[in-house]
């Protein structure tokens, strides 16, 4: 620690703190363009200029110099520092002229007008008038991709998107060309960016250089209202802002949350606004002379509730990627009102069994614990597909500490270095027994982390013994000899929202009932004659025979064109519903504007359908629905809190009898942008899908 004085008051820091931080911990404000907590320091933009006492005649750019860089007085006094004197003034005031020599003043036509870092700035730093009328600079914009729109001529070089790419994103793709007046910001290539991240540098930019085309012209910040909620488009849980105007969404933006998502969303969180409004159910349908029918909600239910009541217990119910607890929740118990224990949550064929304990299915070192590895194993899967803000904390870890990473399964550019070991269980088997050099890493690992996907738990053609193997192989090398009391290196990386919910209330085959791919083989075989898919449109819906089949979703994709009644429901903006994230931690999303049409809440939905067989089910309200919801489950009740897995279950899975000999490991995230409905629904997820594959093409 050290001291310094900071316009006369006297605070302590870390030594290591550069003196705006030191500023900052003061209380005093320091502008900045160039500078971010995130990135590395660049000293680009010399807003931030400070007078040190004892130092040079000029003023010093405060992001670039550190606290232990300054000397104390003669007497030993600690250093000073001054935020406010008319030298620092003066200098601000200068460097702000000098910004807007060629800055284009196009304000009204900018979409950063209002959130816009050089208006503000400008406005309290800077003077009311200039002394340069020279013609301003005009440089080409750049082609960026369909998803950030560039105004180049705004540009001000303070390099933040250059250094997030390189540093946080780990595409080298876009850099500075040029020197001094012909100095530009440019994609190497003039082609698109291919990181899934790239959309965080519209935040970044503090001026109106890069903005979002989507949104390009749609609305000022000060007409929106302004939720604050939680991301579903993977099982991360990123903290999320919807910002809406009427009924409809504009836009997303992060929040920032350090446990999970820091300040980064991916790009598909941010962009998928545009298919919440597209290829909407909005109202009933029934299945009439072999085509659906728009339908009263009256209508619909009597005709659901006359199947049920034929079916007895012979209905199954599958829950898709987006689904909230408390649907499932309502939807298992109208399941059990008529006898039947049919539900799944889980992909085809998964090794998660119902029985495991909580630890054998979440990533219980936590997102934010992956800093505290000190060896990763990564087993089938992708994270830069299927949880892109885990592959960035991955990445932030290897560029701090340069850990040894390894990869069983498919190759990919991860965007930091690792060993390729091999593709499938053999591999595996093999490491677990002791065999190769990464073997000895994991063996000799304080913290190792063991990151299996849901690629390497369920495997459609292999059934459910190929998984269960993976996890106790897995559990075996996360709890070896060396590894630091108390931590929990075993991490299943899910892949949906819906995921870590619906396992925590036993929306999985129980009391006599089969999973996912059984139910519908039975439906096939006219075995099981009533088929629940609550948002469910990841399985193959031909092979569902002649079940009656009852879609409870919002979009008009795989499963609504299948089902014989559609009941139209909510988005997750469009309600108040509880997630769990991969790693156990509880979320709860908030409703930003209203469902279109007649379409209803899920459980909701649900009630009425129990009121409509006879069954009505004990709860009016999402209060007393939530009310028995924690009486059954208290920990869900706990928001933004994880019950931890416990580390000597994850030791008693490692003592299960391995029977596998061979089995593939691959993601089961094939494009990163197509991944739910609402992604197919949108334009701009299409627009980027056809751009990614033309890409791929060009480099094969």
């Amino acid at each position: 620690m050290a001291n310094i004085k900071v316009d006369g008051t006297l605070v302590e820091v870390p030594d290591h703190y550069t003196l705006m931080q030191a500023a900052e911990a003061a209380g005093a404000e320091i502008p900045r363009f160039c500078y971010h907590e995130r990135l590395s320091v660049a000293g680009n933009c010399r807003m931030c200029l400070v007078e040190v006492k004892g130092g040079p005649p000029k003023p010093q750019a405060s992001c670039a110099m550190s606290v232990k860089d300054l000397r104390p007085g003669p007497n030993g006094e600690p250093p000073e520092m001054f935020t406010n004197t008319p030298m620092v003034k003066k200098a601000r005031e200068g460097v702000m002229e000098f910004l807007l020599i060629n800055h284009p003043l196009d304000c009204p036509i900018c979409d950063q007008g209002g959130e816009c870092d050089l208006q503000d700035q400008a406005m309290a730093y800077g003077v009311s008038g200039s002394r340069f009328f020279e013609n301003k600079r005009a440089v080409e914009d750049k082609y960026m991709g369909p998803l950030i729109k560039t105004s180049m001529n705004r540009c001000i070089h303070c390099t933040r998107c250059v250094r997030f790419t390189t540093e946080v994103a780990g595409i080298s793709e876009l850099g500075l060309l040029g020197r001094g007046e012909d100095a530009e910001i440019t994609p190497y290539l003039e082609r698109a960016l291919t990181s899934e991240l790239q959309g965080n540098v519209i935040d970044l930019c503090p001026v109106g250089a890069l903005t979002s085309k989507p949104y390009e012209f749609h609305a000022r910040p000060w007409e929106l209202n302004k939720t604050e909620s939680i991301d579903v488009m993977d099982a991360v849980g990123s903290a999320i802002r919807v910002d809406s105007r009427g009924r409809e969404v504009m836009r997303v933006l992060p929040r920032i949350n350090e446990a999970i998502n820091e300040e980064w969303i991916s790009d598909k969180t941010r962009f998928i606004w545009d298919g919440l409004k597209s290829q909407r159910l909005d109202r009933p349908y029934v299945r009439k002379a072999g085509k659906l029918q728009p339908a009263s909600w009256e209508e619909a239910l009597s005709a659901v509730a006359s199947r049920i009541k034929k079916a007895g217990n012979k209905v199954g119910a599958i829950a898709g990627d987006l689904a909230a607890v408390e649907e499932m929740y309502a939807l298992k118990g109208l399941l059990a009102s008529v006898g039947s224990g049919m539900t799944d949550v889980r992909p085809a064929m998964s090794g998660i069994d119902p029985s495991m304990p909580r630890s054998a299915y979440i990533f219980n070192p936590t997102i934010a614990g992956i800093e505290q590895a000190d060896a990763i194993l990564i087993i089938g899967t992708n994270p830069r597909k299927e949880a892109s803000l885990v592959n960035a904390r991955i990445r932030k870890t290897w560029r701090a500490t340069n850990l040894p990473i390894a990869v069983i399964g498919e190759q990919a550019d991860l965007t930091y270095a690792h060993e390729y070991l091999g593709s499938g269980f053999e591999t595996l088997a093999d490491l677990a027994a002791g065999k190769g050099a990464f073997a000895e890493t994991l063996k000799n690992a304080k913290r190792p982390l063991i990151i299996m996907g849901e690629g390497a738990v369920s495997h459609a053609s292999l059934g459910k013994q190929a998984g269960r193997d993976t996890i106790t192989l897995a559990a075996k090398l996360a709890t070896g000899a060396n590894v630091d009391a108390g931590w929990n290196g075993f991490a299943l990386l899910h892949n949906a929202a819906s995921r870590v919910g619906g396992l925590d209330i036993g929306f999985v085959p129980h009391d006599g009932g089969v999973c996912s791919a059984d139910q519908i083989a039975l439906a096939g075989k006219g075995e099981l004659d009533v088929l629940f898919l609550l948002g469910a449109d990841e399985y193959d819906m031909s092979a569902m025979g002649k079940a009656f089949v009852v879609y409870i979703g919002s979009h008009g994709d795989k499963g609504a064109h299948r089902a014989d009644v559609i009941l139209p429901a909510a988005t997750y903006t469009e309600k108040s519903g509880t997630y769990v994230n991969t790693e156990g931690r509880v979320q709860v999303t908030a409703r930003a504007v209203f469902p279109p049409g007649d379409a209803k809440e899920d459980w909701a939905i649900i009630r009425a359908l129990s009121g409509a067989i006879g069954q009505a089910l004990p709860y009016n309200s999402l209060a007393q629905l939530r009310a028995a919801l924690y009486a059954e489950f208290p920990h869900l009740a706990r928001i933004d809190e994880i019950a931890p897995g416990s580390v000597a279950d994850v030791a008693k899975l490692a003592k299960a009898a391995i029977k596998t000999k061979s089995a593939p490991y691959a993601s089961l995230v094939t494009d990163f942008y197509l991944s739910n409905p609402i992604a197919r629904a949108s334009a701009t997820m299409a627009e980027c899908a056809q751009m990614a594959a033309g890409l791929r093409q060009a480099a094969e």
